[in-house]
């Protein structure tokens, strides 16, 4: 029988070849295939961990390999594994051979010196890479076992204690059998809570979280509903305390669930991070995540020994907000200019490379200057033209081009007036309508991120709108990027009101949200 177990690195990581040789010699436990200290001292927690649960640790000289050998191996999921192994090959050579011919199997777990199985990081990433090198059947800590599960057509079995691990491993049938019929991801069953809105279906909004609470801000509601719909990065820039964090944290009711191709690339980087909650055996709602301001270049793009994903493949298929954004450091701004046009991150680490996908949303805060006053029509600003200029200079021209919708947030002191708070389900219409329209004409990929020939196909505009767009750029002096989000955010806003094609309005609504921030002199 081959025993198999996982070496997370990267997004892809690889799986590892347990093999166990007992020899004669002076009794001892070799284990060789580039291991690191955490690794190597598997062989104490394996040997107490063994002869605690009422088995006799082997008299022999006891080999390991892990292979392949020039795969440096990390953590301490290989403990079960190697348990296993070496309790397999003491059964004999008789027994052993008769089980050589029995398939592969996939085991991780950490054990503690009683022989309790301990959960570990990566078994979702673990067991859908066993699945693609055809492995059908997995010993994984019990813990671990609905991640496990949510890879269709895998025999799972969770392991309290290496007993019940090697028990299994003897008798087949102790494994769930295979879910013909896939699992809840693919079968497309909501999280309790959720609800459909024209076939895109929603999480439960949070408690505290909705718009309900947004007040005397319609031009940012409406900025956000745009984005969410689209999938389109945002800027929110205005004075203290205008209520731009209150709005933008509250974005991610606006979200549809991930789709179960969504949720898998997403729900193996958190795996692989250790992020999973325990309580979800799959990410079903998009990632929002918010870094501080103090976060390095490592903690946003990824690294370390192993290649961890960091902040901006956390949030791949979700969104990334930056609040206070001018805080964050200049070199970390400008590393995003590159994930944000080609939806991926690359990590290179001692002669090896891993490909994480981040193609995620931006949203960002930020105060116009350095004391927040400036453009207010009742503040006086005490910064000067240099300190305005540098405060904006670490944003850069490239970055804040790749910014689609730039919204001007004034100060409301009537926010207690007769207009009515926004309503979330409201909101939720017109964005449910938007993403039908682009799974329906593009496959689900979202409009902000449409190629030149896909906008050329999807995005044609009548010849007023044209002449209105033409007019624009001319005046406002747009870049060709600058340019193609236009259009896209016209194709957005035409989705949401259910139009086939995009009419002058939208484009004219576009432009707006384009070009807002001009007048006080920003962009």
């Amino acid at each position: 029988m081959q025993i198999f177990s996982f070496s997370p690195f990267g997004y892809e990581g690889a799986l590892v070849s347990v093999e166990v040789d007992l020899r004669r010699g002076i009794p001892a436990v070799d284990i060789v295939g580039l291991a690191d200290g955490a690794v190597k001292e598997s062989r104490e927690r394996m040997r107490s961990a063994i002869r605690n649960s009422g088995f006799e640790f082997p008299p022999e000289r006891v080999l390991i390999s892990l292979s392949p050998a020039d795969l440096r191996k990390e953590g301490a999921g290989f403990d079960l594994a190697v348990a296993l192994a070496v309790l397999h090959g003491k059964l004999g050579t008789e027994q052993a051979d008769g089980a050589g011919k029995q398939a592969p199997v996939l085991v991780m777990g950490e054990l503690e010196l009683n022989g309790r199985v301990r959960p570990v990081r990566g078994v979702y990433a673990a067991v859908s890479t066993a699945y693609a090198g055809g492995i059908r059947q997995c010993i994984v800590p019990a813990e671990n076992c609905r991640e496990a599960r949510e890879v269709p057509g895998m025999r799972v079995f969770g392991a309290e204690r290496l007993t019940d691990a090697f028990a299994a491993l003897q008798d087949k049938s102790r494994f769930a059998p295979a879910a013909a019929e896939g699992s809840g991801t693919e079968r497309g069953i909501l999280p309790g809570g959720a609800e459909e809105i024209e076939g895109i279906a929603f999480g439960a909004p949070v408690p505290g979280f909705a718009f309900e609470d947004i007040r005397g801000q319609a031009f940012l509601v409406r900025g956000l509903q745009i984005a969410a719909a689209g999938g389109h990065n945002l800027l929110a820039f205005g004075p203290p305390g205008c209520g731009k964090t209150l709005a933008l944290q509250r974005f991610p009711a606006l979200l549809p669930l991930l789709t179960p191709e969504e949720a898998q690339a997403v729900t193996r980087i958190y795996s692989l991070a250790g992020l999973l909650p325990p309580e979800r055996a799959v990410m079903r709602s998009a990632p929002f995540r918010q870094p501080h301001q103090t976060a390095s270049m490592e903690g946003m793009c990824g690294g370390g020994s192993r290649c961890s994903p960091g902040e901006i493949s956390l949030a791949h298929n979700g969104v990334l907000f930056l609040d206070e954004a001018a805080e964050f450091r200049t070199s970390v701004l400008q590393m995003l200019r590159v994930p944000l046009e080609s939806g991926s991150v690359t990590l290179s680490r001692a002669g090896r490379s891993t490909v994480y996908p981040a193609a995620f949303q931006l949203l960002m805060a930020t105060n116009p200057c350095p004391c927040g006053n400036f453009g207010s029509p009742d503040k006086l600003c005490l910064c000067s033209a240099h300190s305005v200029e540098q405060y904006w200079r670490k944003f850069s021209a490239p970055l804040l081009d790749r910014i689609d919708i730039r919204v001007h947030v004034e100060s409301r002191p009537d926010s207690t007036g007769s207009t009515p708070p926004p309503d979330t389900r409201q909101l939720r219409v017109q964005v449910a309508r938007a993403t039908a329209a682009q799974r329906r004409r593009q496959g689900g990929k979202k409009n902000a991120r449409l190629s030149p020939s896909e906008i050329a196909a999807w995005c044609p505009l009548p010849q007023d709108a044209r002449l209105l767009l033409d007019e624009a750029c001319r005046r406002s002096q747009l870049s060709p990027r600058a340019t193609a989000a236009c259009i896209k955010l016209a194709r957005t806003i035409a989705d949401m009101e259910g139009k086939e094609q995009i009419d002058e309005a939208s484009v004219q609504e576009a432009v707006l949200y384009r070009g807002n921030g001009g007048d006080i002199g920003i962009f």
